[in-house]
């Protein structure tokens, strides 16, 4: 059942190609930008290539939460879900996962290049790389909660960004962070184990906590 909820869902976004596109060309949009908005010093953009590519991934990612259950409610497949003997956390986490292959892996695999524009250095691309790898998870993870506690609400979009945003602080810090260390020369393990920590956790309580907001929003 999980795995026919992650094929499921890979099939839809095949065929919605729109809006896996509008996500990654937002973010290649905003981090594009900041580099002719600020101007062509060096060592500035070097400083603020890490802040602006993570708040960029964030927005991403947040621009697509509305579509992680909306779909599935508006043509009855999250009843049937509901209503399956399957447990509804490990379907749930099927959803989560659906949600980063398709938002989170292309921030991803697009993030170093998008780096060179700021003439960050080999090492600095890589640790950039990583801590998206350890942080967009999280960012579908935290932000499933928020989607399924305005699901059918009017606004949803609005109230999930007030809802998440908080959460996703300490991740867009140590994430950012780590990248930053790296720039300047310093150690940048303590971040990656404190986003590795925030994973974990995630794994273990959103799932959970998601599939009671689906139960609570569907009653």
């Amino acid at each position: 059942m999980l795995i026919w909820v992650i094929r499921r869902d890979l099939l839809l976004a095949m065929r919605r190609q729109a809006d896996v596109l509008t996500t990654l060309f937002f973010f290649i949009i905003v981090v594009s930008l900041f580099p002719l908005g600020v101007g062509p010093e060096m060592n500035t953009l070097r400083i603020m290539a890490p802040g602006i590519v993570w708040v960029a991934a964030l927005l991403a990612s947040m621009l697509s939460l509305g579509r992680m259950f909306s779909n599935d409610y508006l043509d009855g497949t999250l009843e049937q879900i509901l209503l399956s003997p399957t447990s509804l956390s490990l379907l749930v986490l099927g959803k989560m996962f659906s949600h980063w292959l398709i938002t989170g892996v292309p921030l991803v695999l697009m993030a170093p290049v998008l780096g060179i524009q700021y003439d960050l250095p080999f090492s600095a691309l890589a640790v950039l790389t990583l801590s998206l790898l350890l942080g967009t998870p999280i960012l579908s993870l935290i932000g499933a909660i928020g989607a399924a506690l305005t699901l059918g609400l009017r606004g949803g979009g609005v109230l999930v960004s007030l809802l998440v945003l908080p959460l996703y602080i300490p991740v867009l810090i140590f994430g950012a962070g780590a990248v930053e260390a790296s720039v300047a020369g310093l150690g940048f393990d303590a971040h990656f184990s404190l986003l590795g920590a925030f994973l974990l956790v995630s794994l273990v309580f959103a799932p959970w906590a998601t599939a009671a907001s689906l139960r609570i929003s569907m009653e």
